[in-house]
């Protein structure tokens, strides 16, 4: 997708001047209850193409509604009927229509949801309590890799899969440090910071946009140019669904070399766990930035007995070979014993699949990538909560977080995500996204809920109540004043009041810290002033 030259998008403006004069003037419908016929009457009058409406259009009445809501709800807790679903869904095939869209949700009194792979931990992009259309970017997903130019314009509607693969089709020597599961949209995942693999080498995925083409509450089309530094810090890391709606990202593509090195070592709390566990917390953030190390943390029966153990997971990614990667272990974490036999040398692109949590091997087709269809969506049922820790957790809060775990079902989760590296080099006012240098490592913590028919079940409300419980019990072990979270894993549970920034500031000095939230509450009113683009955690106008 070849960026348009913003003097072409002139020309369509004139020929659409009839409904585009007089935006910023315009106000919505004060009726309480819109009206979805009288929201398609909208799109009829101000569209020219009667396959828009037919084709692209979806509301209750139709058979396939349904199914294309819950396409990308790709947390399964919220595929039940109590979820409120949208009035009318539009899967836009050009710029245009999502113009004629945003004018008409204005007009007509609605609220707007932007969906682009529906990963949202809180499904507010798929859901709201009020009337709302949603915009879903499915049919949005151009991506044209620049391997001369280290650059690839990607739509926001593009899945993280389809961008790894599109890159790998033209080269083996370039990549995108972005994410680890395939099926994440692109346009959420970057506006919300996005961490992934190669992020202790290059920083975050938005560290890495270089330009983007956002749409104003008034239908306006900007780039970084027109639109301001400003703007354009704010979108890559502030939430852009607070401040309009990007259509597509110029990214920055990085140096890899051909042959990568992956590697998995499972470690028991009885094979020592905890003391290399310990070690992991000074070793991880500190070694070199070509490698990375996760750690995957579960409670779990020993045998068939009733007694608990802990298992570990460490998982690592090499951005080399094996000849190079053993030596650097060995030196500094001889504890996990990583021997030749367990690593296995692959290009980049086949350790996305690797480290997917897809359970895809090095020999899978690589086309998988980019097929939806083919990527599991049953285990995506959980309730998560996210934190920054600074300063390593002792072994006597290692041994009471075990205590903790063998107090739930075996149905946690832990994800120990390493930083250091290149993330020391950035203030924590480069972009919005805030936990920068002297983050040791982001720790997940959830319950899966896939054996459960919803997520009301006793058993479900158990679980759930535990992982709060635990998020409670970890507060003397992770980042103060303020405690950290992830605007990408947003959580409700922060809550979501923004009648006054002590209000707001519960929640989103959390996300993002005080000086880079005052600073998006100054742009979103310079941007969106009467506060179109909400949602319950969208950046508040006072």
């Amino acid at each position: 997708m070849k960026k348009p030259e913003l003097s072409s998008f002139v020309f369509i403006l004139v020929l659409t001047h009839c409904f585009f004069v007089s935006w910023g003037a315009s106000s919505p419908n004060v009726d309480d209850t819109p009206s979805s016929e009288d929201f398609i009457g909208c799109l009829q009058s101000n569209s020219n193409n009667g396959t828009f409406i037919a084709q692209l259009v979806y509301t209750p009445v139709n058979s396939s509604f349904e199914s294309i809501w819950e396409a990308r709800v790709n947390n399964l807790r919220f595929i039940k009927p109590s979820t409120p679903r949208p009035s009318v869904i539009v899967t836009p095939v050009d710029e245009t229509q999502i113009q004629t869209v945003l004018y008409c949700t204005k007009k007509h009194g609605y609220q707007i949801r932007i969906r682009s792979g529906g990963h949202d931990f809180e499904a507010l992009s798929s859901s709201a309590e009020v009337p709302f259309v949603m915009i879903d970017l499915v049919n949005m997903k151009s991506i044209d890799v620049d391997v001369g130019n280290r650059t690839a314009w990607v739509q926001a509607g593009a899945l993280l899969g389809e961008v790894y693969y599109s890159i790998s089709q033209k080269t083996n020597t370039l990549y995108f440090p972005a994410g680890l599961c395939p099926t994440v949209g692109v346009g959420g995942y970057l506006s919300g910071g996005g961490y992934g693999n190669l992020i202790r080498k290059y920083g975050t995925a938005a560290d890495n946009v270089v330009d983007v083409r956002f749409m104003d509450v008034n239908g306006n089309i900007l780039d970084r140019k027109s639109m301001g530094e400003d703007l354009f810090w704010a979108l890559r890391g502030g939430g852009a669904s607070s401040f309009g709606i990007v259509l597509s990202w110029k990214l920055q593509l990085v140096p890899v070399p051909e042959i990568v090195t992956v590697f998995g070592v499972n470690i028991t709390l009885e094979e020592n766990g905890t003391d290399i566990l310990y070690k992991y917390q000074f070793v991880a953030p500190n070694i070199h930035p070509d490698l990375l190390i996760r750690v995957q943390i579960s409670s779990e029966n020993i045998g068939n007995t009733s007694k608990k153990t802990v298992r570990m997971l460490f998982e690592g990614l090499y951005l080399g070979k094996i000849d190079a990667l053993l030596p650097l272990l060995d030196k500094n974490f001889p504890e996990l014993k990583v021997r030749r036999e367990i690593c296995e040398e692959m290009t980049m692109v086949q350790s996305s699949l690797v480290l997917g949590d897809q359970g895809f091997t090095s020999s899978t087709p690589t086309e998988v990538l980019a097929n939806q269809s083919a990527i599991v969506r049953r285990t995506w049922n959980y309730k998560n909560k996210l934190d920054y820790v600074r300063t390593p957790i002792p072994k006597s809060g290692l041994r009471k977080i075990w205590r903790k775990l063998f107090e739930n079902d075996g149905s946690d989760i832990m994800i120990m995500y390493p930083f250091g590296g290149k993330m020391e080099e950035y203030s924590d006012t480069a972009t919005p996204y805030p936990h920068r240098a002297g983050v040791l490592y982001q720790l997940l913590k959830g319950v899966n809920l896939a054996d459960q028919i919803s997520d009301t079940t006793p058993v479900s409300l158990r679980r759930i109540d535990w992982v709060r419980g635990f998020d409670k019990f970890l507060e003397p072990y992770v980042s103060k004043n303020p405690r950290e979270a992830y605007l990408n894993y947003i959580d409700l549970d922060l809550g979501f009041g923004s009648g006054s920034y002590e209000e707001a500031s519960v929640w989103g000095e959390r996300y993002w810290k005080r000086d880079n939230f005052k600073k998006l509450i100054r742009i979103k009113a310079e941007v969106d002033p009467e506060n179109f683009f909400r949602h319950p955690q969208s950046i508040p106008v006072f």
